[in-house]
């Protein structure tokens, strides 16, 4: 017996005993998990179709372990602009067993009742709106006490690690420059891709001197930030 069923928003054929990795599901690792959502059922030269999902069906699996796929290299590059961006992902998975596969008489998992809590937090929303607009004074008087530099001029810096890095405390060139590159690093641990931060510091000090000529000179024979 075969099934087609679909788990974490992809399609799988599977069988008894089978192992599969999928997308990472919430289910901690040695727990039992079951799907619903069965479209084919096949039992020798009998075949069920769901409409378009079977009533009833169910495949019921054990989360073995949770892991990561292969790492896939995205590179994107735009002619005559000096833009390269080099990114690493790694698919967050989970290695599955099929354990056994119901074609009809199964119970559907009642979801957990989360929308009864929806009410109270409608009614609390009156009584923050007054401690934000106290609050947005206080942001606004930060902004102004402080001159951040754009941060993006350094070679193998983007919008998405420059915002991490402001949010962290390091504004300047001269916060940066004072930054070791190991504590940049930790940092920046969960902006997606590989950065290499060696460089950072050094090229911030330039900045902080205004030698410009001296770091754009550095910078063409950088590869995002890396010698």
């Amino acid at each position: 017996m075969y099934a087609i069923v679909e788990i974490a928003g992809h399609q799988f054929k599977v069988e008894k005993d089978q192992k599969v990795f999928v997308n990472r599901l919430a289910t901690e690792e040695g727990k039992k998990v079951s799907f619903d959502n069965v479209l084919l059922i096949g039992d020798g030269n009998n075949v069920t179709l769901g409409a378009p999902a079977i009533d009833g069906a169910q495949v019921s699996a054990k989360v073995l372990k949770h892991l990561k796929g292969d790492k896939v290299i995205v590179f994107k590059k735009k002619r005559r602009k000096g833009y390269r961006v080099k990114n690493g992902h790694r698919q967050s998975l989970s290695e599955i067993v099929i354990e056994s596969i119901v074609a009809s008489g199964a119970k559907k998992a009642t979801p957990a009742k989360a929308e009864k809590a929806a009410p109270k937090k409608e009614t609390k929303k009156a009584e923050p709106k007054v401690e934000a607009k106290a609050a947005a004074p206080k942001t606004e008087a930060k902004k102004s006490t402080g001159k951040a530099d754009d941060l993006k001029k350094i070679e193998g810096i983007g919008p998405k690690i420059a915002s991490t890095l402001v949010e962290a405390g390091i504004a300047t060139y001269a916060d940066l420059a004072k930054a070791d590159s190991a504590k940049i690093s930790e940092i920046i641990a969960d902006v997606r891709g590989n950065h290499v931060t060696d460089t950072w510091p050094a090229q911030a000090q330039l900045a902080a001197d205004g030698k410009w000529d001296e770091l754009k000179k550095w910078q063409d024979e950088l590869d995002g930030g890396k010698a």
